[in-house]
C-alpha cells in the first residue's frame, strides 16, 4: 500500500484549521485520519490537531497484526471516543477554546478490507475499477435535505447552510460515529478529504482526476483545482492506494 497526503490553507483563510496524519503499521497495513476544525482560528486548529494526534496514538498503540474486522472497528471507535473526550475537556478548561470541535474521517486498510469511521462532513471516496463512490454520508443539514428529497446534490453545493454540520468531535461529552467496511484490493484507492475539496469538485470531476493522474500527483492536482474553483476554505486530501 502507498500513502499520499497534503493540506493547503486555500485562498481566503488566514490559518489552516485542517489536520491530517497518515502511517503504516508494522505488518504493512495503512491508516489515515483527516480532521477539519471549527471554533475560530485557534480553536479550530487546536481541535483538529488534538483529535488527529489522539486518534493516531490510540490506533498505533492498540493495533495488532492478527486483529479481525470487529476488533479493528472497536479500536477505531475507541480512538475517536478518546479524542472526543480530549477535545471536549480542553474546550471546557482552556480559555479561548470554548466551543471548539472538528470533523473526523479515519480509515484503516488491512487484508483487502477498508475500515472507515467518521463524524461530520469530511468524506471518504472509494475508487475501484473505473468508478468512484462516496462511502461516508455527511452529517450535515444539507445532507438531511438531500436525503429527504427537498434539494438535489447539486443544489446542496451552493446552499447557504452547506457548512452546518450535525455531528462534530469535541462538542459534546459523547459522540455518535458511523462505521463502515468495504472490499479494498487490486488497484483500489480511498480518497479522504475535507469540504474545502468536496465543495468544489464533483464525483465525476474526482473520477476524471483519478483516471488522468498518478497518485503522487493527485493530491496536488485536486488542491490546485479546488483553488481554481474558488478555494475559499482550507483543503486537505489523503489517499491510500492498495
Amino acid at each position: 500500500m502507498k500513502l499520499y497526503s497534503q493540506s493547503d490553507i486555500g485562498l481566503l483563510r488566514n490559518s489552516n484549521q485542517d489536520f491530517c496524519l497518515t502511517g503504516y503499521f508494522p505488518d504493512g497495513a495503512a491508516w489515515a485520519v483527516v480532521c477539519d476544525g471549527m471554533g475560530g482560528a485557534n480553536g479550530g486548529s487546536t481541535a483538529s490537531r488534538v483529535a488527529a494526534e489522539n486518534i493516531s496514538e490510540t490506533i498505533t498503540a492498540g493495533y495488532r497484526e492478527n486483529m479481525d474486522s470487529e476488533e479493528i472497528c472497536s479500536l477505531m471507535k475507541l480512538a475517536v471516543d478518546y479524542a472526543n473526550k480530549a477535545v471536549y475537556e480542553m474546550s471546557r478548561h482552556v480559555a479561548g477554546l470554548e466551543g471548539m470541535g472538528t470533523t473526523v474521517v479515519c480509515v484503516i486498510a488491512k487484508d483487502e478490507r477498508l475500515h472507515v469511521v467518521h463524524a461530520g462532513d469530511s468524506r471518504a471516496y472509494l475508487f475501484t475499477g473505473d468508478s468512484i463512490r462516496q462511502i461516508t454520508t455527511d452529517h450535515s443539514i444539507v445532507q438531511e435535505l438531500v436525503s429527504a428529497g427537498k434539494i438535489t446534490p447539486e443544489q446542496a453545493r451552493s446552499h447557504p447552510n452547506r457548512n452546518l454540520i450535525t455531528r462534530a468531535l469535541g462538542t459534546e461529552p459523547k459522540l455518535m460515529t458511523d462505521y463502515n467496511t468495504v472490499e479494498f484490493k487490486d488497484d483500489a484507492k480511498v480518497i479522504l478529504c475535507t469540504d474545502g475539496m468536496s465543495n468544489y469538485i464533483t464525483d465525476d470531476g474526482l473520477l476524471d482526476f483519478i483516471r488522468s493522474n498518478d497518485c503522487d500527483q493527485l493530491t496536488d492536482k485536486l488542491i490546485e483545482k479546488a483553488k481554481e474553483m474558488g478555494g475559499s476554505d482550507n483543503i486537505t486530501v489523503a489517499i491510500i492506494s492498495a
